[in-house]
């Protein structure tokens, strides 16, 4: 890997104006500065006269400060999901929680709403340069949906709504990120786990192992351990994670928005899927499509069920419990397809699948990537990286790489854009900065970082993100790299998790970590081939999930444990386990996914037959279509609409015909 220079590195870290050394008084103070400053802004666009409005006055005002302040405020608030430092990461939450009460503030001034209606009236809207007159209507749009043209009683009960929902969104993921329940398990519980997962776990007084449920523990226990009453504890305390607060906020967070007859209305009212009635109609559809093959893939998890009962002297219930799925979802890939995951993962060292996968995405986008030596950042195994565009030298901004778990840190795995892409000021281009923040297993005294197979499936979807947010070259913040409709956000990035299936990219990604090998032909032809395995139940799973979102948002009051339940039965043919709530640790549904997780899967359509009709006929490693994807896809952001992008690139209407096929599903 390249380093910087640490001349250049100073000369690049100018344009980067985001700081890690805050403390947790610093945080508190910068939260009161930023939201005075902010403030008198929103007064001089909010007090003019309607003599005084123009474009640069109201609208460029607004946008200029919208910059400014999202730096800041990410600031701000990206610590609590990263910080070492407990202290850190409360200042961070609160100072969210203080900005996130300030943004619906301001989105409710009737002064400024009304000033950006009357710069409307004022002007020739048709003069207007295309992305200012998109600017200008999204932002009308946005104070009609925060009921600017209704009483002032009304707006002041949506108001404390929206402060609220903030509010308990914040603590929703607080709870989860602090959650840190132990388990303790005998060599005789962990029974079929393989011996390097064994040697990092740490054990008790009484030399029992001590497990987690944070990833690195808990889904290779879900995977591989033979032990049902293992994986049973497991999966109760994993579905059971903040069960009592979370659940209480999460019925609390359905509450109705006035004028939209469901919440679920009001937010697909600016997606690609305009009304709920599309959606639904859309996961019934795969639904019954899927069902076929989850009815053959569960008959087979039985046979294996019943046989590995007969073998071990194990009880035999004739079901596949939760605690099951995933255990024989793996036996299936091992016995069927004969993909062994513990075998494969030896080919998968971090710092030659990070190596592999950044050359690809420079090679792809015409990009270089060059990492800085002793970078300034948050934790000290943070990586940071400079990128320049290969043909015209310009510098395009910096990322950031978390990649392994500690305490309190972000559970999942997440790009979060830091400083976006957008004009600024004088119509300056300020470049983006990014992080992709995830939780791989780390390194032992005597192995390498190894990935599995689908996480190597995750860092090449996560970055594809923090792509999306260096190649943007929209003008305004509002729609700079993944700010684009939240039913489209995951398409470019899913269609890029198709590197990991193609033979090429898997070698160069891959190295075993004893003897150096890329990863055999035989291997890569069973993983391709296996790619399929579990696709009925896996992607019914999804539509379990979408299901259970808009259930909830399409009604007054939810009991979301019993909703969850009797999707659970319906679609996925697996219950749930009595006692749990899934939904207390579904975070997506507090961090601005509600009501719309159906998007994995409505985005998927799309991705695949992006992938399909361009990469899959001109090459996968194709320069030519690469930079046609930057250009038509990941440079727009949201100054176009979706659909646009795909037939920019497309050449034609998008359909669903490549994404069956993927699915191994028969096109009529």
């Amino acid at each position: 890997m390249m380093h910087v220079e640490s001349n250049m590195a100073d000369h690049y870290m100018q344009f980067n104006r985001l700081r890690w050394d805050l403390t947790p008084e610093s945080i508190k103070d910068k939260t009161i500065e930023l939201i005075e400053k902010a403030k008198l802004v929103y007064d001089a666009i909010g007090s003019q006269k309607n003599d005084e409005i123009t474009v640069e006055s109201t609208l460029q005002a607004l946008a200029n400060n919208d910059v400014e302040y999202s730096v800041q405020r990410n600031m701000l608030d990206f610590p609590q999901h990263v910080s070492p430092d407990k202290d850190i990461r409360e200042a961070s939450t609160e100072a969210d929680k203080k900005l996130s009460d300030f943004d619906v503030e301001m989105s409710m001034r009737q002064d400024v709403y009304d000033n950006l209606v009357s710069l409307r009236e004022k002007i020739n809207m048709e003069e207007l340069e295309a992305e200012n007159k998109r600017y200008l209507e999204k932002l009308i749009k946005h104070g009609k949906r925060n009921g600017l043209h209704l009483e002032k009683d009304v707006q002041d009960t949506i108001k404390a709504l929206k402060k609220r929902e903030s509010d308990i969104a914040i603590d929703f993921n607080k709870n989860l990120n602090e959650e840190n329940t132990v388990l303790e398990f005998t060599d005789e519980d962990l029974v079929g786990m393989p011996e390097d997962f064994i040697k990092k776990l740490d054990r008790n007084a009484q030399k029992k192992f001590k497990v987690s449920l944070k990833y690195p523990d808990y889904f290779p226990i879900m995977r591989k351990c033979r032990n049902p009453e293992t994986r049973r504890k497991m999966e109760y305390a994993f579905n059971s994670r903040c069960i009592v607060e979370n659940t209480k906020i999460l019925e609390d967070l359905k509450a109705d928005l006035l004028g939209y007859e469901t919440h679920a209305k009001y937010i697909l009212e600016l997606r690609m899927a305009k009304k709920p009635e599309a959606v639904d109609k859309f996961l019934k559809e795969l639904s019954e499509k899927l069902r076929p093959l989850q009815k053959s893939e569960l008959n087979v998890m039985l046979e294996y069920k019943k046989e590995e009962c007969e073998k071990y002297g194990l009880e035999y219930d004739g079901k596949i419990n939760l605690w099951d799925m995933r255990y024989y979802m793996t036996m299936v890939e091992e016995k069927k397809y004969t993909v062994d995951q513990n075998k494969l993962k030896e080919y998968f060292p971090m710092e030659v699948v990070t190596k592999g996968l950044l050359e690809i995405y420079q090679e792809l986008l015409g990009l270089s990537f060059v990492e800085i030596k002793n970078p300034p950042v948050w934790a000290e195994e943070v990586k940071m990286f400079c990128v320049t565009d290969v043909a015209s030298k310009e510098f395009m901004g910096h990322f950031y790489l978390d990649l392994y778990p500690r305490e309190g840190k972000f559970g999942h795995a997440a790009c979060f854009g830091l400083q976006p892409s957008c004009l600024y000021g004088d119509g300056i281009r300020q470049p983006a900065v990014a992080a992709m923040v995830a939780n791989f297993t780390k390194p032992t005294d005597d192995k390498p970082s190894l990935l599995t197979h689908d996480e190597v499936e995750t860092f090449f979807h996560e970055f594809g993100h923090v792509m999306h947010q260096i190649c943007a070259r929209a003008k305004f913040r509002m729609f700079s790299g993944t700010r684009v409709e939240r039913d489209f956000v995951e398409a470019p990035s899913q269609m890029l998790e198709n590197w990991c299936w193609e033979k090429e990219p898997l070698q160069r990604m891959s190295s075993h970590y004893k003897d150096g090998k890329t990863l055999p032909d035989d291997m890569i032809d069973t993983l391709v081939k296996a790619r399929n395995a579990n696709a009925g139940i896996f992607n019914l799973r999804q539509i379990l999930l979408g299901s259970f979102d808009q259930s909830i948002h399409t009604r007054a009051k939810a009991d979301t444990k019993k909703v969850y339940a009797e999707l659970s039965d319906t679609i996925l043919g697996i219950p749930a386990t009595p006692g749990t709530n899934m939904c207390a640790s579904f975070g997506h549904l507090a961090d601005g996914y509600d009501a719309q997780y159906y998007g994995y899967l409505w985005s998927e359509v799309f991705c695949m037959d992006m992938f399909y009709t361009r990469f899959r006929k001109e090459g996968i490693m194709n320069p030519k279509v690469g930079m046609d994807y930057r250009r038509c896809i990941l440079e727009p952001g949201g100054s176009i609409d979706a659909i646009d992008m795909l037939k920019n690139f497309l050449g034609r209407e998008p359909n669903q015909e490549s994404f069956l096929i993927s699915k191994g599903l028969q096109v009529e």
